[in-house]
């Protein structure tokens, strides 16, 4: 089933005509009006740098666990996780257009699709912004990374300014200034240089 939901929204959102808007809707921060100011470099530079973009095919072999690349990720899912559940609300955002000071379908920018993902998929409330997200939780090495686990990422000059969603393997989900959510990999060029850390939200029972 999450293989098929997979499929199915990755095709579509490979195959939206939908470009990022950059309207504010409300909600905005800071971090999202700095990221919004620099969209056009970081659209450039996503474009220059990034040698290891995900395909729909790539991500759909991982996440159904029949490719696993090598690395020193894991693939570990805290227990205080639902792994289908989460990948399920992740899912529902990909193809979404980038909006920044969005929080829903209709248009999204990065800290608000990880606060909505985390807010539907766990009840937990994270506070707005990337540099308030940064702030929250435990903080964890880039190879003691768990399904879930928030990265951070210094895309604009300031620490931080952007975050997505570690899935699993290198894989991570986000909502790229470019390319709206979707999945990114944490070795591409342009990510790897701009990785500033990570944050756990949830952690497995025994640790809690």
């Amino acid at each position: 089933m999450i293989l098929g939901l997979l499929l199915t929204a990755l095709v579509l959102a490979g195959c939206s005509a939908s470009s990022p808007r950059f309207r504010g809707t409300g909600g905005t921060t800071n971090d999202e009006e700095n990221e919004l100011r620099f969209a056009s470099r970081i659209r450039e530079e996503e474009r220059r740098e990034d040698d290891r973009t995900v395909s729909v095919e790539e991500t759909s072999r991982r996440l159904s666990g029949r490719s696993t690349p090598a690395g020193a990720y894991s693939n570990h899912t805290p227990a205080g996780l639902n792994r289908d559940r989460f990948l399920l609300d992740v899912i529902g955002y990909l193809g979404v257009p980038y909006v920044y000071g969005g929080n829903d379908r209709g248009g999204i920018d990065c800290s608000g699709f990880t606060a909505q993902v985390y807010k539907t998929a766990t009840k937990k409330l994270l506070p707005r912004s990337a540099r308030e997200q940064y702030g929250a939780g435990a903080p964890v090495s880039a190879s003691e990374l768990q399904f879930g686990d928030l990265v951070f990422f210094n895309t604009t000059g300031r620490v931080p300014s952007h975050v997505g969603i570690y899935i699993e393997d290198d894989l991570f989900a986000h909502a790229s200034v470019t390319r709206g959510v979707t999945f990114s990999s944490l070795e591409s060029t342009y990510y790897k240089k701009r990785y500033v850390g990570a944050r756990r939200i949830v952690r497995d029972t025994a640790d809690q």
